[in-house]
């Protein structure tokens, strides 16, 4: 069975479903970010620019070299670029000071980046699955309007970024205890929401998951090693490289899974991609993260940070 002609069953309540969870999760990002956060990024702006260059120029483009040299069936290969034109989530903040790295810097990049996804997430996609040899005739078929993903990348963002800045903003201390609960929460709810997909379409998954396995694995470890080597070429302190290599390597996945149900039909191989990056991204994160935080000092706490 051909996977780029596979459409993974994802009934509507199913898709309400997701649609909320990666609400949370951008809420939650929100909850603990402060109008600080972007004055932290203003005093920093080269440093910034090198994370959004990295994250939404250099990931895609290298992520697209990737797809050809693993001559990738067109499906995966969109699914690899939307992962990596997806901004991060406040996984990275996590991992970030679980590791000892500049948190500070951390979120106020995840901050920037998730605002700047708005526009930029959906031309990216546009460009980069445009060009692919294999990917574009899907496109083309699927027939993706750019402004169609742009006003509902914005509407997912957007509305529950602002409206967790504006809680935070006015009501920190809620938002502190509450981020501590709608974190977690909302992705458990992801893993429960690919779980369920995953387990409905078992003869799908189980067909075709070597591949992904290894697209995926190679993948996120080539985010993370490019993270990593741009926080050194851009002689970063060590706790900045941390901070980059996190920022650069873990990508939002249920924002693109969202993306593939609402727009793409479920694409076999796009689906599989993007759900899977979510599982193995923190997995892969955690072993870096504890590998330094072994090694090294442990991180300031955000609020010292």
């Amino acid at each position: 069975m051909d996977v780029d002609a596979v459409s993974i069953a994802f009934n509507e309540s199913s898709l309400t479903t997701l649609k909320i969870v990666v609400g949370a999760i951008l809420f939650g990002i929100a909850l603990d970010t402060k109008v600080a956060d972007f004055v932290a990024a203003a005093r920093r702006p080269g440093v910034i620019a090198i994370g959004v260059a990295a994250q939404f120029l250099v990931l895609p483009a290298v992520t697209y070299v990737l797809t050809l040299a693993l001559d990738l069936r067109g499906s995966v290969a969109l699914g690899l670029i939307l992962v990596a034109c997806c901004p991060p989530g406040n996984v990275s903040n996590i991992l970030t000071h679980r590791a000892g790295g500049d948190v500070a810097l951390s979120v106020s990049m995840t901050a920037v980046s998730n605002v700047l996804a708005v526009v930029l997430m959906p031309l990216n996609v546009a460009f980069w699955g445009g060009l692919h040899p294999t990917g574009r005739d899907l496109l083309a078929e699927i027939d993706v309007g750019v402004w169609d993903m742009l006003s509902e990348v914005a509407l997912v963002i957007a509305v529950p970024f602002v409206a967790g800045i504006t809680i935070a903003h006015y009501l920190p201390r809620f938002a502190a205890r509450a981020h501590k609960i709608v974190g977690p929460l909302s992705f458990l709810g992801l893993g429960g929401v690919i779980a369920v997909g995953l387990a409905n379409n078992w003869d799908v998954f189980t067909a075709h998951i070597g591949v992904v396995l290894v697209a995926v694995f190679v993948h996120d470890a080539l985010a993370l090693a490019l993270g990593y080597a741009i926080g050194r070429a851009a002689r970063l302190p060590y706790a900045g490289v941390k901070a980059m290599t996190f920022e650069t390597g873990v990508r939002n996945a249920g924002l693109g899974l969202l993306l593939v149900f609402t727009y793409f039909g479920g694409l076999g191989g796009m689906a599989l991609a993007a759900a899977w990056w979510g599982i193995w991204d923190i997995v892969a994160g955690l072993v870096l993260a504890q590998f330094w935080r072994l090694r090294t000092a442990p991180a300031p706490r955000l609020e010292e940070a």
